[in-house]
Parts: C-alpha cells; structure tokens; sequence
C-alpha cells in the first residue's frame, strides 16, 4: 500500500465517524420525545459500516482498504409506554409513548466514536509528517 494510500483509508475512516457522530446526537436529541402512538415514537437509529476493499492497478496491483457506511439501521425495540395522562398527547387511558432510545448507551458510543475520529486525525497528521520528512531528505 502506497503511503498516499493511507489518506484515503483515514478519510473514509473520518466520514464514517462523523456519520456515527451526528447519529447519535439525534438520538441523543430524542431521547426525551414522546408520541401519541408507538408507530410515531422515535426508535433509536446506528449506522451499519463495511469494510471496503478497493484495488488499484498500477504498475503493480495493491490493495486499500477503507470503511463504506451502508446506512442507517433503526432499531426494532419497542418504544417505552409510559403513563402521563396530564400530557396532551396521552391517549384516552392517559398514556404516551417514548424513545427507545439508551441515553447511556448512546453517551458510550459518541465517546468511542470521538476517539475514533480523534485517532484518524493522528494517522493523517503522522503521515503527513513522514512524507515531509521524506521530501525533506532530498535537501
């Protein structure tokens, strides 16, 4: 794998990440929603990533390796039937539906995925300093 390479594996690396990231702030951002009916309750959402093999045919064939994101999964738990019948969109036995979501579930998994994107900033910013040492051996 050509040093180049490593940017496109860290960069897709880096979208991945940030996809996680911005799916668990809105599950995060749901957490506390309610609904009339459990059709209409928010169910907590994860996306589902591959790893993708690309090859490059050069001079010689080489392999890079990246993470494709497939989409996002929603979860099939049942919403939380809990009993408000002050709410306004309690139903005619005072009760209303909410999330499924696991806020600490959700609170571990932005942790895991900050570090994540924190790790493949590193290896970009690693291998960017490799290459201007190279380049700089020429001098």
């Amino acid at each position: 794998m050509s040093l180049f390479n490593i940017f496109n594996v860290a960069g897709s690396a880096l979208n991945a990440q940030s996809i996680r990231l911005n799916v668990v702030s809105s599950n995060l951002a749901n957490a506390d929603s309610v609904a009339a009916d459990p059709a209409s309750a928010y169910r907590a959402r994860h996306p589902v990533f591959q790893a993708a093999m690309q090859e490059a045919w050069g001079a010689e064939p080489e392999a890079s390796a990246g993470v494709r994101v497939l989409g996002v999964w929603q979860s099939p738990a049942a919403p939380v039937k809990r009993h408000e019948p002050g709410h306004p969109l309690a139903d005619g036995d005072g009760y209303v539906w909410g999330s499924n979501v696991n806020v600490v579930e959700e609170m571990a998994n932005m942790i895991s995925a900050s570090r994540s994107f924190q790790t493949n900033v590193e290896v970009m910013n690693t291998s960017r300093d490799l290459l201007m040492k190279t380049l700089s051996m020429g001098r």
